[in-house]
């Protein structure tokens, strides 16, 4: 039975269509905008039940921290999802 599941899920996978190319350089270029620097969000705020309350994140990637251009990490990761070359360059602003 567990193995009949298996099979079914992954004949069911084979039939999801691939991402369109604007889809595949959207999520490239948020792995672009991360190699350019630290990421982070600050968060402020007051409820009825704790008071006050102050949270935040940071988020630094690999790319980041090797130093990796934001162009070329934008280009590989296309190359990688599609197999071409991208269709336009980023926008990274």
């Amino acid at each position: 039975m567990y193995r009949a599941l298996i099979l079914l899920g992954l004949l069911a996978a084979c039939n999801v269509p691939p991402p369109s190319p604007e889809e595949v350089a959207q999520i490239c270029e948020e792995q672009a905008r991360a190699a350019q620097g630290p990421t982070g969000r600050v968060s402020v705020g007051v409820n009825n039940r704790t008071g006050s309350y102050v949270s935040g994140e940071i988020g630094v990637t690999g790319d980041f921290l090797a130093g990796r251009d934001p162009q070329e990490v934008y280009s590989r990761c296309v190359m990688r999802r599609t197999g071409n070359a991208p269709y336009r360059p980023p926008v990274l602003n």
